[in-house]
């Protein structure tokens, strides 16, 4: 690896993806490597620099950040042959947990690009639009919204203060689940399709799911009482939450998800409201990995 371009989202983390960034910029010209510095001041100036640089023939595209600066980063170079790094910087870091990239070690993470060695994953398509982790509907996507509209606190915080909320109306909604050989339609609480295993930071919602078998692993939680989901969310960062009555779980090439008034989000981003298609790419970019 001799070039390397560095993305930053300088919002990423309240400003931990800017001290990150700037740490493994020193740690590549340390060792050697060319560093062409980008960074936009909104997500659609982050992309449209992304894009200039991988139409310039940059040789590794690197995203500082959060999983919101890595799904810009996936736009771009999803079929191309300029493979990503990954310097996290964001409050889940998903995608780079996935994978077992150091998420508190910038300097770590920009070795593992050094070392150049990369491996070709799948990437969820929704709407047209690549996610590397987790899409989420229902109930953690309320939460989201409800997250998303909060100034404080910060942090996961925020996350655990809009759930509790959202807990307070507590509904299931109808959902009509279109996959390759069946169709669901059940009152649900949430239903995730899962490109990797976590979102949240490490919430393992769709535990079977794997980025090499061209597949989406779905998790559907039907009806329960507001009791029953506080119980279940601890078991959710073990995917022990799958073996308890209620949740099911499908794997599917395909999946179209509707249901009325409920916000799609994947990698943390709004895609807008169901339905929507969705749909396994199979070895659809390059990423570095230890």
């Amino acid at each position: 690896m001799s070039s390397v371009a560095v993305l930053t989202n300088p919002m990423s983390g309240h400003g931990k993806a800017t001290t990150n960034s700037a740490k493994a910029i020193a740690r590549f010209r340390e060792r050697g490597v060319a560093v062409t510095e980008l960074a936009g001041k909104s997500a659609a100036e982050s992309l449209a620099l992304a894009r200039e640089s991988v139409a310039a023939g940059v040789e590794a595209l690197v995203a500082a950040g959060g999983d919101g600066l890595i799904s810009a980063v996936l736009q771009v170079a999803a079929g191309t042959e300029v493979p990503i790094g990954i310097i996290p910087g964001g409050t889940g870091n998903d995608l780079a947990r996935e994978f077992g990239i150091p998420v508190d070690d910038p300097a770590a993470a920009a070795d593992v690009i050094i070392e150049g060695k990369t491996k070709a994953i799948d990437l969820g398509r929704a709407g047209g639009t690549y996610f590397g982790t987790v899409l989420a509907s229902g109930f953690d996507s309320r939460v989201t919204d409800r997250a998303n509209s909060m100034s404080w606190p910060k942090g996961k915080s925020r996350y655990n203060i809009a759930m509790l909320a959202e807990l307070a109306t507590l509904r299931t909604v109808p959902y009509r689940i279109e996959l390759d050989d069946q169709v669901v339609e059940v009152d649900a609480i949430l239903v995730a399709v899962g490109n990797t295993r976590s979102y949240g930071g490490g919430m393992l919602v769709v535990p079977g799911a794997r980025t090499d078998d061209g597949m989406l692993d779905v998790t559907v939680i039907g009806g329960t009482s507001r009791f029953n989901l506080v119980r279940l969310m601890p078991t959710v960062y073990k995917g022990t939450h799958v073996d308890i009555d209620n949740v099911d779980t499908y794997r599917s090439r395909t999946v179209r998800l509707s249901a009325p008034d409920t916000t799609a989000y994947a990698d943390g981003e709004p895609l807008g409201a169901l339905p929507i298609d969705i749909e396994a790419v199979r070895d659809a970019v390059r990423l570095f990995i230890p």
